[in-house]
């Protein structure tokens, strides 16, 4: 008999994530979404120390290497989570997206979101959970003061 879709195992997505933004124990992760708490967990149980979530971060000073964002999210859900990680990460970020809605054209529609905050789509993953999407920002900060 399959497992329902919730009861998928978290650890899959917690290791799909930080291999696809090669997150290290000495980068500094901020999380967000609706399962932040849960993947903040999980990330100090592996050792991860300069881990936080956008509650406990005071302030946004672009000081994060890496953002990760899970949960059961809707397309307005995750660009609410992107909008509020995004002055939190720094200039050459990595990022990772859990979607696990089968809403049709998500991904697509995270993607262009993606793009539009200045990351380029790197890989996407399949795991029980749904698609794991990761991308980098680069040359944001040439960008950024351009403007």
């Amino acid at each position: 008999m399959d497992q329902p879709h919730s009861v998928a195992n978290p650890e899959q997505v917690v290791d799909t994530m930080i291999g696809l933004t090669r997150l290290s124990k000495l980068h500094r992760a901020i999380v967000a979404g609706s399962g932040s708490l849960q993947l903040y967990l999980a990330l100090r149980r592996r050792g991860f120390v300069r881990v936080a979530t956008t509650a406990t971060c005071r302030i946004p000073r672009a000081q994060h290497a890496v953002g990760l964002i899970a949960g059961q999210n809707s397309l307005t859900a995750i660009e609410a989570a992107l909008t509020q990680i995004s002055p939190f990460l720094s200039a050459s970020a990595a990022i990772a997206v859990l979607i696990d809605s089968r809403e049709s054209g998500l991904c697509m529609k995270i993607r262009a979101k993606l793009e539009q905050m200045g990351f380029r789509i790197e890989a996407g993953v399949r795991c029980e959970q749904g698609l794991v999407l990761s991308a980098y920002r680069q040359g944001f900060g040439q960008i950024e003061n351009a403007a």
